[in-house]
C-alpha cells in the first residue's frame, strides 16, 4: 500500500489515473490517516470479498447503473405501491 501526502496531491493529480494498488493518504503534519483509494477494477471482486459465500452470490452481467437503477424501481413499488 502506497502512501502520499496531500500536497503531493495538490502537486500531481495523475496520481489517480495511473493507480495500480491502494493508496492511503495521510496528514503529515497530524500522521493521521484520512482515506484510502483503492483502484477500479475491472474483474469481479466477489471471489476476494464473499470467502465462503462466494459460490452463493449470483453473478451478473448487469452494469452498475442498470442495477442501481433496478434498486431504485424496487424500492420505489415497495414503498408506493408503484408497478411498471
Amino acid at each position: 500500500m502506497l502512501s502520499i501526502g496531500i500536497g503531493e496531491i495538490q502537486k500531481n493529480c495523475s496520481i489517480f489515473s495511473n493507480l495500480t494498488e491502494a493508496l492511503q493518504i495521510i496528514d503529515k503534519r497530524k500522521k493521521q490517516v484520512l482515506a484510502f483509494v483503492y483502484p477500479l477494477q475491472t474483474q469481479s471482486i466477489v471471489d476476494s470479498l464473499a470467502g465462503k459465500y462466494k459460490d452463493k452470490i449470483q453473478k451478473t452481467d448487469l452494469s452498475f447503473q442498470e442495477i442501481k437503477e433496478s434498486a431504485i424501481l424496487s424500492a420505489m413499488e415497495e414503498k408506493y405501491g408503484l408497478s411498471s
